[in-house]
């Protein structure tokens, strides 16, 4: 029975950690992770972890080039420890200003067991109502969904979203059709709002069909308490395991492949789509 097992890791910090101390020890938190559960398909770390996702004065001095050293380190990480990772996002320079002249992007880096980068995701739906990331990031412009390898031989449909994108079921949909039976959804969703996190990652696994792993951050920087709460839920709506709280934690999960797909057959509710 074809199945697909993650391991969300909620990232708590504060303003006093750097961010080289910050990445060196969420690469150890990664490590044992990966030595404690094995079998491990997938590791997902938050949006934003290393460079922090709210003090948006940090992002330009933070910023790299895809493929520069974040990109190089959290590589290294994963041929490491042998498993495909979700390195969450990153503030990327792009090599040149997008359409809104804008030179940053808010990027989700996914890289393979053996070190490759197997995509890229630049947030579509930027949070800020016209100050943070909109007035400093460009909007990623297209779906992302890929075929990532389990284990177990064979491979599982995943659609990557990032944070507020979650707010925005026309997206989730759009990766369903483009053949996703999960997504995965790295964010730094505040406290204050965190029973909209919980309730519309499980109203996007249910109305899709498609499990969903949502990966939040923990701890507060920049005067905002992170909402943690980070969750895992099977395509029927049944949720698999949560973080309780905003503290630093690791969730493992298992998505029953078999039971999604049967589920699919046996309720084929998306057939009925009028619009």
């Amino acid at each position: 029975m074809a199945t697909f097992t993650v391991a969300a890791i909620q990232v708590a910090y504060d303003d006093v950690e750097s961010i080289a101390d910050r990445i060196t020890r969420v690469s150890d938190l990664v490590r044992a992770a990966a030595a404690e559960h094995a079998g491990l398909d997938l590791i997902v770390l938050p949006e934003l972890w290393a460079p922090t996702g709210f003090d948006y004065e940090r992002w330009k001095s933070a910023a790299e080039p895809l493929g520069g050293p974040f990109t190089q380190t959290m590589s290294a990480l994963a041929t490491e420890i042998g498993v495909t990772l979700h390195a969450g996002s990153f503030v990327e320079r792009l090599p040149e200003p997008g359409a809104e002249a804008k030179s940053l992007a808010n990027t989700s880096l996914v890289l393979g067991a053996d070190g490759q980068v197997l995509a890229t995701y630049r947030k579509v739906h930027r949070f800020g109502f016209g100050s943070g990331e909109p007035k400093l990031m460009e909007a990623g412009r297209g779906r992302v969904v890929l075929p990532l390898p389990l284990q177990a031989g064979g491979s599982v449909m995943v659609g990557l979203a990032t944070c507020y994108d979650l707010r925005f079921p026309e997206l989730f949909r759009l990766l369903g059709e483009a053949g996703a039976e999960a997504f995965v959804v790295p964010a730094a969703w505040p406290l204050p709002r965190v029973a909209h996190w919980t309730l519309l990652g499980q109203a996007r696994a249910i109305e899709n069909q498609c499990a969903i792993i949502q990966v939040n951050t923990g701890g507060t920087h920049h005067n905002t308490v992170m909402g943690g709460n980070s969750q895992v839920v099977a395509a029927q709506g049944e949720v698999l395991g949560t973080i309780d709280g905003n503290g630093e934690a690791v969730l493992v999960a298992t998505i029953d492949l078999a039971a999604l797909a049967d589920y699919r057959e046996t309720f084929p509710v998306l057939a009925d789509r009028r619009l």
